[in-house]
């Protein structure tokens, strides 16, 4: 039975950790608005990085990125997050909830308008949710 170096395990959390609180200082946002939620994918790490919007409390994919695991995972978000404005567009989508008659506006980074809407119907039936519009920004 190999042995486990427990000084390298506690490492990877306080480096997982570190990397984590990067991302969050970095994008602005409060613990209670940034989920990084793990799984395993083909032998590697998915990380999809979610956030919650606070006003009409519903949740959306920001991004997701594969790694050999979870530290490796983590610092491509962080290199994603770093860069994503340059190289994504802007797109405003406008929906409601089926329980709810108030129209939200949302706004995503994404390669192409099929992203976006992967992005806002991320971990919910699409049935949930009607769009009304989606809209490419200008680039600023």
């Amino acid at each position: 039975m190999p042995k486990i170096n427990l000084d390298t395990v506690s490492d990877i959390h306080v480096e997982a950790a570190r990397v984590q609180q990067q991302i969050k200082d970095y994008l602005g946002l409060r613990t209670s608005d940034l989920m990084f939620e793990y799984s395993l994918v083909d032998g590697k790490t998915k990380l999809d990085l979610i956030t919650i919007n606070p006003r009409h409390n519903q949740s959306f994919l920001f991004h997701s990125e594969t790694g050999a695991e979870k530290v490796d995972a983590l610092r491509k978000m962080w290199d994603y997050v770093q860069n994503y404005k340059e190289k994504e567009n802007s797109y405003t989508i406008q929906w409601v909830t089926k329980s709810d008659s108030e129209l939200h506006t949302s706004y995503f980074r994404a390669g192409n308008i099929l992203e976006a809407l992967e992005k806002l119907y991320y971990g919910r039936d699409r049935n949930t949710i009607t769009v009304f519009s989606v809209v490419l920004n200008p680039v600023s």
